[in-house]
């Protein structure tokens, strides 16, 4: 047989037992399900859609093309990307994954990266958003908002280090660029305009656009997270995941982690929401054990994210691999990164040496984040639900 084959059995195998797993654990499956639902109704919907929607219009009125020329001397010899990967940057940095896949995609589409640059550029454009990082991680999960500046610095310092890496890769495939354009804000307009003279689309039918374009994204985001949640519940009950995490636990061990973790770690690999609180809740751990680990399943971002990227990528001439390798990177960027701050960031910052005992947990000042988690979580199916009745009517309307 060859290998494609062996490979068409091994997944129409997997499928068909997943599918029997489904029947077996229908209560499990169920709530599972709802799970992954709330999570994307309530929080991942109504976070990332205004900014696909904004990128996309911002795309189409060429300002995108603008930062690009203005980031070009900056982006160029540190990533050798082009400018415009610096919008990719700060916007995958302030909605959160996939963001950085998609906009990459997006401009690969466009010609505005070869396909080298782009897969650069979806290496370190990979990252969690703010709201995840200081809110459900560092206060909802760690009860603890202190954390969140560490958790971030190592987050976002260890993307920054993975971008400065994979500058690297594909040299010797690449045609040799020119140098970096100085900066020019009469070449920056120029570019935006000559971009916006390309777009022929009224501004109604581009806002109209981005709305289609930015609700199918998310609905196919809300189908990898409903999917992964319940597969990772499964794993967990026909005891995969602790057969996994026995291997895990013997480099836990070589590291001096405690193996308590090991089975959360897994869980994390799948899916970082659960295995974050799961990490939270190991009381045999040190805490800073717990945030060196947690730092390593924020970077890798689980399963669930790279099926997501690998779906928006499918519509390019993007490779995956190379992604796939800057996420166990990133990871191991960022818990050494966590390790390496946990002093001066965390502990000479926050822990005094006259500290107070420590406060209830209900008596705890909510942060900024925590109010905006809490807010999100009110408004979110609302939010939700009356994107989704525009859909449908941008929809009915572009088939007309």
């Amino acid at each position: 047989m060859t290998s494609t084959q062996v490979k068409t059995i091994l997944l129409a195998m997997g499928v068909t037992a997943f599918a029997i797993s489904l029947i077996i654990f229908p209560e499990i499956s169920f709530e599972a399900s709802i799970r992954g639902v709330n999570m994307w109704w309530e929080i991942v919907f109504p976070s990332l859609l205004p900014f696909f929607i904004v990128s996309e219009i911002m795309i189409g009125l060429g300002v995108v093309n603008f930062i690009g020329v203005l980031l070009e001397p900056l982006m160029r010899p540190l990533f050798r990307v082009p400018g415009a990967g610096g919008f990719v940057w700060a916007m995958a940095m302030a909605s959160g994954f996939p963001s950085g896949a998609k906009l990459a995609a997006r401009l690969r589409q466009n010609g505005e990266l070869s396909r080298l640059e782009a897969e650069r550029l979806i290496c370190f454009t990979n990252s969690s958003n703010p709201l995840f990082i200081f809110g459900a991680v560092s206060v909802g999960f760690f009860y603890n908002s202190h954390l969140g500046l560490l958790l971030a610095a190592a987050h976002y310092g260890g993307n920054f280090f993975v971008g400065l890496t994979m500058r690297f890769y594909g040299l010797k495939n690449e045609k040799k660029t020119e140098s970096a354009a100085s900066f020019s804000l009469r070449s920056a307009f120029s570019a935006m305009h000559k971009a916006r003279s390309q777009d022929l689309r009224p501004i109604g039918k581009l806002m109209g656009d981005a709305v289609l374009s930015s609700i199918h994204t998310l609905l196919m985001i809300g189908g990898f997270i409903i999917l992964f949640s319940v597969l990772n519940k499964i794993l967990f009950h026909l005891n995969i995941t602790s057969l996994l995490a026995t291997g895990a636990a013997k480099v836990f061990s070589l590291l001096h982690l405690p193996s308590e973790l090991s089975i959360p770690f897994i869980a994390g690999l799948f899916e970082i929401t659960l295995g974050s609180q799961m990490i939270s809740q190991v009381q045999p751990s040190d805490l800073m054990e717990q945030v060196i680990v947690v730092s390593f399943i924020l970077a890798f971002s689980g399963l669930s994210i790279h099926a997501q990227v690998a779906s928006i990528l499918a519509d390019t001439d993007i490779r995956f691999r190379q992604f796939l390798f800057a996420r166990f990177l990133h990871g191991l960027y960022a818990a050494i990164l966590a390790f390496l701050l946990w002093k001066p960031v965390y502990e000479q910052s926050f822990i005094p040496s006259n500290a107070q005992p420590a406060v209830p947990v209900f008596l705890y000042e909510k942060t900024v984040w925590e109010n905006w988690l809490f807010y999100l979580q009110q408004i979110g199916p609302i939010f939700t639900i009356s994107m989704l009745i525009a859909y449908l009517f941008f929809y009915v309307t572009a088939k007309k």
